[in-house]
């Protein structure tokens, strides 16, 4: 194996062992029939946004985009609740997936979307990774999305109670 093959493979190793260190176990979530998990958030929509972006940037998880989309509705004259969408990734494990199946590049990296209901309710959704291997037929990467399904609870634990 060349030195920068066993490097990339040390490097990826090691950031995901950090990640496992990092990761609280999963919270109960469970995914609704179209592969979406909600989580109620215990904190104002702006809270939540802070919350998980600094949880992100806490486990050194790279941190892609905040798309506001009530901004952008309002810039095309359409009313829209609060709805921030979030982008972010950890490329030695996202990537795994999309070498089992390129499509699989569809749904990487992760989008978390946090937005407000009717009532006022804060909500954190993303698709269940669980779901996604389904969805792409990838049967040979279970730790990969059992670790990515731990980072995610991981992760939106910063906004619950």
């Amino acid at each position: 194996m060349s030195a920068p093959i066993t490097r990339r493979a040390s490097a990826a190793a090691l950031l995901t062992t950090s990640l496992v260190a990092l990761a609280t176990p999963p919270a109960r979530a469970e995914a609704e029939g179209n592969g979406v998990v909600k989580l109620k958030s215990a904190y104002a929509m702006a809270e939540t946004v802070e919350r998980l972006k600094k949880d992100v940037a806490a486990k050194g998880i790279m941190f892609f985009s905040e798309i506001d989309q009530a901004k952008l509705a309002a810039g095309a004259s359409i009313k829209l609740r609060p709805s921030t969408l979030l982008i972010f990734g950890n490329p030695p494990l996202g990537t795994q997936f999309i070498t089992a199946k390129p499509e699989a590049g569809l749904d990487w990296p992760v989008r978390l979307l946090v937005f407000e209901d009717e009532k006022g309710g804060v909500w954190m959704a993303y698709s269940d990774f669980a779901w996604i291997a389904r969805r792409h037929g990838i049967v040979d990467r279970e730790a990969q999305f059992k670790m990515a399904s731990s980072v995610i609870a991981s992760i939106t634990s910063a906004a619950l109670k």
